[in-house]
């Protein structure tokens, strides 16, 4: 009776154990990371021309991904409210739909991006096309500038 316990505990130490190794496996995407500065998505969102190209390292959850190449990962500071796009170059790396809701790392260098009236609004409706939604002109009203991450690389878990 007792080997037959100490059977039953194994067998189901082992499945906990692979579980957990499971659960926690992380994918890589990119480069490798390194020691680049770690700072909060809401430093760089309300101080972002204090890091303006420089590469940082960033934390949170995957809160919307590129639907046509993978090419882009919106992050979520985790316990936030903050977001900060996570760009990459086209098929350099594929980030797949499913990483939404995952947890990630990523690094980067911060980068403003400044637009015309005219540049913008064809941005806004490439964006709108990736996401199949519809696109009014008039929500354009001048130029734009925002900041995004030009990705190096990053690991994502879930």
């Amino acid at each position: 009776m007792l080997r037959g316990w100490i059977q039953g505990f194994l067998a189901l130490w082992l499945v906990c154990v692979l579980f957990s190794v499971s659960a926690s496996a992380k994918t890589s995407y990119g480069k490798e990371l390194t020691d680049a500065r770690v700072v909060t998505i809401g430093e760089l969102t309300g101080s972002p021309e204090k890091y303006l190209g420089e590469k940082v390292r960033i934390a949170g959850l995957v809160e919307d991904v590129c639907p046509m190449k993978g090419c882009w990962i919106d992050i979520l500071e985790s316990g936030g409210r903050e977001t900060i796009r996570f760009k990459v170059d086209d098929g350099v790396i594929v980030f797949p739909v499913e990483a939404r809701g995952s947890e990630v790392v990523a690094e980067g260098v911060l980068r403003k991006h400044e637009m015309s009236k005219r540049r913008a609004t064809s941005w806004m409706r490439h964006l709108a096309d990736e996401k199949g939604e519809p696109f009014d002109e008039a929500s354009v009203t001048g130029p734009m500038v925002f900041y995004q991450i030009e990705g190096h690389g990053a690991e994502l878990s879930r």
